[in-house]
């Protein structure tokens, strides 16, 4: 396994980590990603633990805690020998407590997180989504108290707004506070959005994107193609209202050239799919998830071999999307492109 310090902090991540979204799933959403219990998930931390992936993403909104639980019970006895991710912010319940990133709210979350994972620290604390009824001082000097107290080492975000990162970032900066240093983003050969505006803000300010759903929720497994309509047993017939949207015409026009690199490689799609992201700029790690051990492996493979520059040109090609304003004059005009050059 390569491993990668993530951003310019001094925490070294696997180039690979798991996403335990399938761990005790419930629900519309997580019921239909996998419902491994503590037994089969301490089974995929084994696997992962032999691969070298030490690195297990969840969030207290998995399951309504049952992720972070089912985690916590399948690193029992080894929690030195793995690295832990949790996110917080999105809604926990009803009440005027249970959702956002105020001080209240987020010293809370994360003592329950602690006891859900059995854990008194966890290694990466993520804001799941940006909360902009709380200022950023007071979010900032909150994680600074979470960090000297203990219960966090480093501190991210998810999905978050270009200029609510960057605005974040200058109240640390200002204030002499730890800096973010982490994203959880999408990013995949069908979303690429994260190039625009993202990319460019991690790299300027040493933030390492953990790339989450890198399979673009599931349409990059080669089962879907030109003339191969959606599988009867696939998730995303029951999943597809929450995934990031895709227009037909593009999807085929890359799983054609993934099959064709696969073919060149011998390597699997979703492998060809994986290996792609990792050799992007600014990418720490991508986030695997697994209902069983066969995905596991499969995505495990995805490490300890390079694609050439002419497959990754050919990928970087079929997957390309004119991006909006103001990024657009960039891309079609020399005077704009000779101002910026692409950081891709």
């Amino acid at each position: 396994m390569d491993y990668r310090q993530l951003g310019t902090s001094g925490l070294r991540v696997p180039a690979l980590s798991f996403g335990t979204g399938t761990f005790g799933g419930t629900g519309p959403l997580f019921g239909a990603w996998g419902r491994s219990d503590a037994k089969e998930a301490r089974r995929l931390v084994d696997i992962c633990l032999e691969a070298g992936v030490t690195l297990f993403d969840t969030a207290d909104v998995y399951s309504n805690g049952a992720s972070e639980e089912v985690l916590g019970e399948a690193i029992k006895g080894r929690r030195d020998a793995v690295l832990i991710s949790t996110k917080t912010g999105l809604p926990m319940g009803e009440g005027p407590q249970d959702w956002g990133t105020s001080r209240s709210r987020l010293i809370r979350a994360v003592d329950e997180s602690l006891r859900r994972l059995q854990s008194d620290h966890v290694d990466l604390l993520q804001l799941h989504a940006f909360d902009a009824s709380t200022p950023a001082e007071e979010l900032m000097e909150t994680l600074d108290r979470l960090i000297a107290a203990g219960k966090i080492r480093y501190a991210g975000v998810s999905n978050y707004p270009g200029w609510q990162l960057m605005k974040a970032q200058a109240v640390a900066e200002r204030r002499g506070l730890p800096r973010l240093v982490a994203h959880q983003v999408y990013y995949s050969l069908i979303g690429r959005a994260y190039e625009a505006d993202l990319m460019p803000l991690a790299k300027d300010q040493g933030i390492g994107a953990l790339v989450w759903s890198p399979l673009g929720w599931g349409r990059l497994t080669g089962k879907i193609g030109r003339g191969r309509p959606l599988p009867r047993d696939s998730r995303l017939h029951d999943t597809e209202q929450f995934a990031p949207p895709v227009e037909a015409e593009h999807l085929y026009r890359v799983v054609e050239v993934l099959e064709a690199v696969a073919a060149e490689t011998g390597k699997s799609v979703p492998q060809i799919a994986i290996r792609w992201l990792l050799q992007r700029p600014t990418v720490s790690s991508v986030i695997i998830g697994a209902r069983n051990e066969d995905q596991l492996r499969q995505n495990l493979g995805a490490v300890g071999w390079t694609l050439t520059s002419e497959q990754m040109a050919a990928l970087d090609a079929a997957s390309d999307i004119l991006p909006p304003y103001p990024h657009t004059p960039y891309r079609q005009q020399e005077g704009f492109a000779r101002l910026n050059p692409a950081l891709v």
